[in-house]
C-alpha cells in the first residue's frame, strides 16, 4: 500500500512541474530562424512564419523575392545574430515580443551591415503552442514596405591598357560594331535579309534564328548577332540589309594584330567553371579576363574591381533610400620597355617565315621586343572566333599558336662564343694557337661512325678565325677539351638549368650532365648541337657578358622611370675574356671572311653570330635546319637582336637570317620618336 501511495505522490508531483512550465521559449525559435536565414534556406524561414504573415505573402513569393534579391546583391558572407536579452522581453498587448537583431555581409556594392527589430507571435499549431515571425516587408531591408523593389546597377571597373615604352598600345579599350536585328524592322521577306546577313558574317542562318527566338526578345528589342571590328570592310555590306542595325559597343582592342599577338595574349568573357573558382575575387558573369600572354600574366593589375549601386524604389520608381554604394576601381595600366615600332618592323622582317626574335638593350636589360612569326588576331578571340576559323588556326602547319619564343631549341653555332669562354675561363683553350685542321671532316680516334663536319676547309684556325668562319671542328675540339663537368659548370655561370628573372614563363635553357652521354655528344654541344637548348630570350641576354666586363644582364620587361641594370649572374667571365670574344665577334661581321658579313652596313659597327641548327634523328640523314643570328652594335650597345628562323636549308640556312636583322637595325638607328 505505501509503494503505491509512493508512486501515485511522483505522479502528482510530475504533473504539478509540468503545470507550472512557461511553454515553449521564443529564443531557440528565434536562433533558427536566423540560421535558417543566414544559409539562406529561404523555404525553411518561411515555414517558421506567423499565420497573419502567411496572409500577406505566399511561400513561393517569399522564396523568389529573397533569392532574386539576394542573388542580385550578389550577398556573400552573410550574418544574421540575434540580440538575446539577459531577460525574456515582455509580449505587448497584441501578444508580440520584439527583438533586435544585427546583419552583416558582402554585396557587389560593399558591406552591408544595419540592426532592425524583428517581432515573434506565439501561435497553436496542431494542438501544439510553438513561437512564429511576425514578418513584414521590411524584414528584407529597414525601411522597405510592400510594392517597393531593389534595384542593383554594377559600375564596371575600366580595364587597365598595356603601354609601350612610348605610349603606344598593345592592348586597348576600346569600341566595336555590334550587328543585330531588331524583329519589328525585318521586311516581309525576313529570311531573305537573315541568309543575306549570314552570307556576309559567314555564320549559319541557324545561328540568327536562334539569336530571335530567345524567350526575351521583343519586336522592339536590339537582337545582337556578332560583333565586328569596326573597321571591318564587312559593315559596308551589313548597312545594305534591311532590318540589320549596328550599333557600338565597349571591347578590348589590339591595334598591332599578329605583331604582338603571343606577347599579348587576349582576353575572354569568363567561363562557369572559372567563375566557381574565382567568386570571392569579386568576379562576375559578364566579366572577361586574361587568357593567354600579358594579359593573363598582369591579369590582377589590369582588372580592376567593380562597383556597385543598392537602392530601395517605391511602385513609381522613386528612390527611397540607398543600400549601399561603391565606387568602381579601375585597373592599373601597365607600361612596358618594349618598343612596338622595333616590334612591327621585325615581325615584318619575319611575317613570311617561321620563326622567333627577341631585342633588349644590352646594357640596362629592357627588353624591346618578343616577336613570333606567324601570329594570329588576337582581335577575333575578343570579338567571338568561329569554330571554323579556329580551327583552321589549329590545322595550319606554321602552327600561329604556338608562342616560340617560350621555348626552346638547340642554339646551333650562336653557341661558340659561350664555349670559347668557357675554354678561356677554364684556361683550356689557348685562343692565339694555330690548329692544324685538314679537310671538311674530322673523326676522333675511336670513333666508330661519328663525324664532325664544317662548311670552311681552312688549314689552320685560332679563335678568331674559327669564330669568323664559325668552325664547328675547331669548337668540337674544345668541348673536348674543355670536358663535360666544366662544360656544363660553364654553362650554368650563363643561366643554364635555372629560371629566368623574367615576368613571363619562358622554358628553361638547358644543358645537362646526364645528357651528354658520350663524347660524340659533348663534342656536338661545343657547336650548339647535342642536347644544349635555349629560348631566344635568353640567347640574346648570354651575349650581355662580352659588353658588360662579364656580367650577365637580367631582363626587364616592365619600364622604370630611370632604368638601372639589374644583374642576373656577376662575373660569369673575366674583363679580358669579355673583351677578346667582344672583338672577335666584330670580326665575324665587319670582316669579308666572316659569315656575318654580307650585306655590309654603312655606319653601323655590328658584332655578332650566325648559326644553323641541324634537326634530324639519325648520323647520315638531311635535317631541317634552323638558322640564327645575334648582333649587336658594337661603338654605342643599345640594342641586341637574336632571330631564329625555321627551315632555311634551301634558303641558304642562317645568311638569309643575316640581311634581316641588319635591317631591323637600320631602322631601329634611324630617329624615332620618344626611344
Amino acid at each position: 500500500m505505501k509503494h503505491r501511495l509512493g508512486i501515485f505522490f511522483i505522479a502528482l508531483m510530475l504533473m504539478v512541474i509540468a503545470g507550472c512550465s512557461d511553454g515553449p521559449k521564443p529564443e531557440p525559435r528565434l536562433k533558427d530562424y536566423m540560421k535558417n536565414w543566414q544559409s539562406m534556406k529561404f523555404d525553411k524561414m518561411y515555414s517558421m512564419l506567423s499565420d497573419k504573415s502567411k496572409k500577406e505573402i505566399t511561400k513561393d513569393e517569399f522564396v523568389k523575392k529573397y533569392s532574386a534579391i539576394y542573388g542580385g546583391i550578389k550577398a556573400q558572407d552573410v550574418s544574421i545574430k540575434p540580440v538575446i536579452p539577459k531577460e525574456e522581453p515582455e509580449p505587448d498587448k497584441n501578444g508580440n515580443i520584439t527583438y533586435t537583431y544585427n546583419v552583416k555581409m558582402d554585396t557587389l556594392a560593399g558591406p552591408v551591415q544595419y540592426k532592425n527589430k524583428i517581432k515573434m507571435k506565439e501561435q497553436e499549431k496542431k494542438n501544439k503552442k510553438d513561437w512564429y515571425i511576425d514578418w513584414d516587408y521590411s524584414q528584407i531591408f529597414p525601411g522597405m514596405a510592400k510594392g517597393d523593389k531593389v534595384r542593383v546597377q554594377t559600375n564596371k571597373a575600366k580595364r587597365g591598357e598595356i603601354l609601350d615604352r612610348n605610349g603606344n598600345g598593345l592592348a586597348v579599350n576600346g569600341v566595336a560594331s555590334q550587328v543585330g536585328i531588331v524583329p519589328q524592322n525585318l521586311p516581309a521577306n525576313k529570311d531573305a535579309s537573315k541568309e543575306q546577313l549570314a552570307k556576309v558574317l559567314g555564320i549559319d542562318k541557324k545561328t540568327i534564328d536562334n539569336a530571335l527566338n530567345a524567350s526575351w526578345v521583343q519586336p522592339g528589342f536590339f537582337v545582337p548577332i556578332k560583333t565586328i571590328a569596326e573597321e571591318d570592310p564587312r559593315l559596308k555590306k551589313v548597312a545594305k540589309i534591311k532590318g540589320v542595325s549596328t550599333q557600338s559597343i565597349e571591347t578590348r582592342v589590339y591595334p598591332y594584330k599578329e605583331a604582338g599577338s603571343h606577347l599579348t595574349g587576349f582576353v575572354q568573357p569568363i567561363k562557369a567553371e572559372e567563375l566557381e573558382k574565382l567568386k570571392s575575387e569579386g568576379y562576375e558573369s559578364t566579366d572577361v579576363i586574361g587568357r593567354r600572354g600579358l594579359e593573363k600574366f598582369y591579369e590582377k593589375q589590369l582588372r580592376g574591381k567593380n562597383g556597385g549601386l543598392i537602392r530601395i524604389v517605391d511602385s513609381g520608381e522613386n528612390e527611397k533610400r540607398t543600400v549601399a554604394k561603391k565606387e568602381a576601381v579601375d585597373g592599373k595600366s601597365v607600361t612596358l620597355n618594349i618598343d612596338m615600332y622595333l616590334q612591327s618592323d621585325l615581325y615584318n622582317q619575319m611575317k613570311k617565315d617561321v620563326g622567333t626574335a627577341s631585342a633588349i638593350n644590352p646594357v640596362t636589360g629592357e627588353v624591346l621586343a618578343l616577336v613570333n612569326s606567324p601570329g594570329f588576331d588576337p582581335n577575333d578571340f575578343v570579338l567571338g572566333i568561329s569554330g571554323s576559323q579556329y580551327q583552321k588556326l589549329e590545322k595550319d602547319p606554321k602552327k600561329p599558336m604556338l608562342n616560340r619564343f617560350a621555348y626552346t631549341y638547340a642554339p646551333g653555332s650562336t653557341f661558340k662564343p659561350i664555349t670559347a669562354s668557357i675554354g678561356l675561363e677554364t684556361n683550356k683553350l689557348n685562343p692565339n694557337k694555330e690548329v692544324a685542321i685538314s679537310g671538311k671532316k674530322w673523326q676522333k680516334k675511336g670513333w666508330d661512325k661519328k663525324f664532325v663536319t664544317r662548311v670552311s676547309a681552312v688549314p689552320s684556325v685560332n679563335l678568331e678565325k674559327a669564330l669568323m668562319y664559325s668552325d664547328n671542328i675547331y669548337f668540337a675540339q674544345t668541348a673536348l677539351a674543355i670536358g663535360k663537368e666544366d662544360m656544363v659548370k660553364g654553362a650554368e655561370k650563363f643561366g643554364f638549368n635555372e629560371d629566368m628573372p623574367f615576368d613571363l614563363d619562358f622554358e628553361n635553357s638547358s644543358l645537362k650532365k646526364e645528357d651528354i652521354d658520350s663524347e660524340g655528344m659533348l663534342a656536338d654541344t661545343g657547336y650548339g648541337q647535342g642536347r644544349v637548348e635555349m629560348n631566344i630570350l635568353h640567347l640574346g641576354l648570354s651575349y650581355t657578358p662580352f659588353i658588360n666586363n662579364g656580367n650577365l644582364i637580367a631582363p626587364q620587361l616592365v619600364k622604370a622611370d630611370n632604368p638601372k641594370a639589374k644583374v642576373w649572374k656577376k662575373n660569369v667571365i673575366s674583363p679580358e675574356t669579355a673583351t677578346r670574344i667582344r672583338s672577335d665577334l666584330v670580326k665575324v661581321v665587319g670582316d669579308k671572311r666572316g659569315t656575318g658579313y654580307k650585306p655590309p652596313l654603312k655606319n653601323i659597327v655590328l658584332a655578332g653570330k650566325t648559326g644553323t641548327a641541324e634537326l634530324k634523328s639519325k648520323i647520315g640523314e638531311k635535317g631541317q635546319e634552323n638558322g640564327y643570328f645575334v648582333a649587336f652594335n658594337q661603338e654605342q650597345p643599345s640594342l641586341l637582336v637574336s632571330m631564329m628562323i625555321e627551315n632555311v636549308q634551301d634558303k641558304g640556312g642562317s645568311h638569309y637570317v643575316v640581311p634581316k636583322v641588319k635591317n631591323a637595325f637600320k631602322e631601329y638607328m634611324k630617329e624615332k620618336p620618344l626611344r
